[in-house]
């Protein structure tokens, strides 16, 4: 039986977050006198933004400094979208973090190189991760794909939101760019969407059910916010003009926060990524490629280079036409990247595990000092 839930934890109140049954069977190991769940909505630097119930004032928590010594990376402290174990002071709309409770999915990219850590985690406990790329310049098949390997590699459902129809010179236009997409996200759903005329919001909404988080990602200047603005009917986030010179925008949003939305459902909005650096464990970027995948598996030897091999499915389709010469060239890229990552990992995994056993045997010791003290009076 789970222990009793803490004194912010009306379950009522938390089911429009996103609460259910798995995730109070998952908090009843933090649960405790003082202890509620709370999800994070904001991020700041060293101070995040909680929330217990929808339509409450969120708590400004920080982490413990039990959590902190204890964390073997950046990727075990809390980032948006998580659900964590709170000590909450609603007196002064504070609270402390004792615990990250284990999470369903998680985005996480290769950090870029000013960050000093391989991995970050961009959100947590993620359902569907919608991908944004506008109707103009932005719409890049590589940076695409890559997007599509994280969107996999999450454990969320990707979707593809095609922004600024309105944009287009005629209908054409609109039909062909949905195509291409198509073309390039194998199996996932493509949703051609305008702010401004409304096109295709009904479809956005729709996915939106209660307790639902939808992700939206995408480069600096799609139009993420001014979407979520339009969703919402109101002037909610920031947004900004894109360059007329390059079609490119400055990211409006200055940090990911995850925005309630009072018909049900919870938008999580990030900065525009300029980098987007795969930390995948294969997975993912085989679901990206599943054409190139199949038609791989076709090859007459399973360690197949496919590069200049006798009986290679992939060169063959790509001689044929089946398969576009470039998309293979990204395919190839984006694994030569993922084995590099596997590498890392690999490194950073017995990193921690000596960590963890020093912070077991320093632990270890001080028990031992203690009981030496109590057995010496």
């Amino acid at each position: 039986m789970s222990a009793p839930l803490g004194p912010l934890a009306d379950t009522a109140h938390l089911t429009p977050l996103g609460w259910d049954a798995g995730w109070e069977e998952a908090f009843s190991m933090h649960a405790g006198g003082v202890l509620s769940p709370a999800r994070v909505v904001a991020e700041h630097r060293g101070a995040y933004d909680v929330l217990a119930a929808v339509g409450a004032a969120p708590l400004t928590a920080r982490v413990t400094g039990r959590l902190r010594h204890d964390a073997l990376g950046p990727g075990d402290f809390p980032v948006v979208g998580d659900w964590v174990a709170v000590d909450p002071r609603a007196v002064d709309g504070t609270a402390s973090i004792h615990a990250v409770v284990s999470r369903r999915t998680r985005i996480q990219r290769r950090a870029p190189a000013d960050h000093g850590a391989p991995m970050q985690v961009l959100a947590a406990n993620v359902d569907i991760v919608m991908i944004a790329t506008s109707l103009n310049r932005d719409l890049n098949a590589r940076r695409l794909e890559r997007f599509l390997a994280t969107a996999w590699e999450s454990g969320g459902r990707p979707i593809v939101v095609l922004t600024k129809v309105d944009l287009a010179a005629n209908p054409v236009e609109v039909a062909v760019a949905e195509a291409q997409l198509e073309e390039l996200a194998v199996g996932v759903r493509v949703l051609a969407t305008s702010a401004v005329t409304g096109d295709g919001l009904d479809d956005v909404r729709d996915l939106l059910r209660p307790g639902t988080t939808i992700a939206l990602l995408g480069s600096s200047g799609v139009g993420k916010s001014t979407l979520i603005n339009a969703i919402l009917g109101e002037q909610r986030l920031a947004t900004s003009e894109v360059r007329a010179d390059d079609a490119r925008g400055r990211h409006t949003t200055s940090g990911r926060q995850l925005v309630p939305l009072p018909g049900g459902g919870l938008l999580l909005d990030t900065p525009g990524i300029r980098e987007l650096a795969l930390w995948d464990d294969g997975a993912g970027l085989a679901a990206a490629f599943l054409d190139v995948e199949t038609t791989a598996a076709g090859c007459r030897f399973s360690d197949c280079t496919h590069e200049r091999q006798p009986g290679c499915a992939v060169e063959a389709a790509v001689v044929s036409g089946a398969l576009p010469a470039d998309r293979v060239a990204s395919w190839q890229k984006l694994i030569r990247e993922e084995r590099h990552q596997a590498v890392e990992r690999d490194a950073l995994a017995r990193r921690a595990e000596r960590r963890r056993w020093t912070v077991i045997g320093r632990a270890g010791a001080a028990r031992a000092k203690a009981k030496r003290g109590e057995l010496g009076r």
